[in-house]
């Protein structure tokens, strides 16, 4: 079999993470507890046995190089990590700018096959059997590809196939789509072909410098650009809406999809968290080591190092590490980052019109909500901030409309800040 290279696009902004990647890279965001988004392509790599691989980092690079380093110190020792930056002073345009201002890197690595992945999708793949695919197929470039609803097409690059996977019609993010078969943002390319076409794309000064809008739809019908079709459990979860959501999927009572077993997710593990065992009500849940549980979790994910105090209730949450919940506090479908402490008798995420635009609250990294606050459904909170103070001084907004929210008449000593 050839071999391949693996090149991790880990260098994104991640603006569709909103407030969760203004501290952080979003390949470094905590999903399913204790584990990170380049988790999942990192542990595909190792257990696909492909033991050179680069991350081409920009964004926040400093805290994502350092967690991959970790990343590899415990779990690949013996493979080869490339951590690849941009050209001095530049950065990453987008996903062909990030291989192309790796030409040179490519070009001397021995190398003949380049396996492509972002780093914000939950899957376990097998990246053997697709290069197995694209070199009995002979093909130029093979596509990762998988079944969506219809009505969720339009998210992604659509694929019309023939019988045999070879690709007839490549959109990126059609408002009508045609086809329900999507990229998955997972492709093998021919290495010559790709230092060829980036080559070709950094010359273009009105190319987004895409591969979907870019390079892939003057493929077709010109090189052999085939679909390997997947067939397992496989979200994007780059969004917020996606994030959320797939991570209730993992909370039910049969989560389609495990993080361990005889393929598992693998992570740093965070050894100075101590070992405690849950002691309150917990239902449905994915609790992580450390966590102190003394009132009642139901249908959440904690992270390590979360604290639930006694009568605090959190429903349908993502609760990040150290994250505290104060004494009767009340925590219902909110996304609650790292660090953000509440205070006792508050109530986060508040209302049931399910009308709303947006069906869970934000609560940015290290926020501090003061005890007796209410925060309704649909809020935004940025990180480092107190809404009882805050409300004072500049208006939160309600994520996704924008719209403002005007603060309430201070009749007593209790805050509520309403979408």
């Amino acid at each position: 079999m050839e071999r391949m290279l693996a090149a991790i696009l880990a260098g994104g902004k991640g603006t569709r993470m909103d407030i969760f990647c203004q501290v952080r890279p979003k390949p470094a965001l905590p999903f399913a507890g204790k584990y990170r988004f380049i988790d999942f392509c990192l542990s595909n790599c190792i257990h696909s046995q492909i033991t050179d691989v680069a991350v081409l980092v920009d964004y926040q690079r400093a805290q994502l190089m350092n967690y991959v380093e970790h990343w590899q110190n415990e779990n690949a020792a013996k493979s080869t990590f490339s951590l690849l930056e941009p050209e001095e002073n530049g950065f990453y345009a987008g996903s062909t700018s990030a291989i192309y201002q790796n030409v040179d890197y490519l070009r001397k690595h021995p190398a003949n096959r380049v396996l492509i992945i972002p780093s914000d999708h939950a899957y376990k793949m097998d990246y053997r059997k697709m290069l197995a695919f694209h070199e009995m197929s002979k093909a130029d470039v093979t596509i990762g590809a998988v079944p969506v609803p219809l009505a969720e097409a339009h998210r992604f690059g659509t694929l019309t196939l023939s019988k045999d996977g070879y690709v007839t019609e490549y959109i990126e993010k059609p408002d009508i789509p045609r086809s329900n078969i999507v990229s998955m943002g997972i492709y093998i390319f021919n290495k010559e072909l790709l230092l060829k076409k980036v080559i070709e794309d950094a010359n273009q000064p009105t190319s987004v410098h895409d591969f979907g809008y870019s390079i892939f739809p003057g493929m077709v019908g010109k090189e052999r650009v085939y679909a390997y079709k997947y067939d397992s459990f496989w979200r994007d979860i780059g969004t917020i809406d996606a994030y959320y959501s797939t991570s209730m999927e993992l909370t039910g009572k049969k989560p389609p999809f495990t993080l361990n077993g005889a393929w598992p997710i693998l992570t740093c593990e965070n050894t100075s968290v101590e070992k405690k065992f849950p002691q309150g009500n917990i239902e449905n849940s994915i609790i992580s080591p450390g966590c102190i549980i003394k009132g009642r979790v139901e249908n959440s994910i904690l992270s390590p190092g979360v604290r639930v105090d006694e009568q605090a209730v959190v429903k349908n949450s993502i609760l990040m590490s150290n994250v505290s919940v104060g004494l009767h506090s009340v925590i219902e479908s909110s996304i609650i980052d790292e660090e953000v402490d509440i205070g006792e008798f508050c109530y986060v995420g508040f209302g049931n019109d399910h009308n709303r635009i947006v069906e869970y609250t934000l609560l940015g990294k290290g926020a501090s909500v003061s005890s007796h606050t209410a925060i309704s459904r649909g809020c935004r909170i940025m990180p480092y901030s107190n809404p009882t103070e805050t409300i004072r001084k500049v208006y939160v907004n309600n994520y996704r409309s924008n719209e403002v929210v005007e603060p309430q008449p201070q009749n007593s000593d209790k805050t509520r800040i309403s979408a």
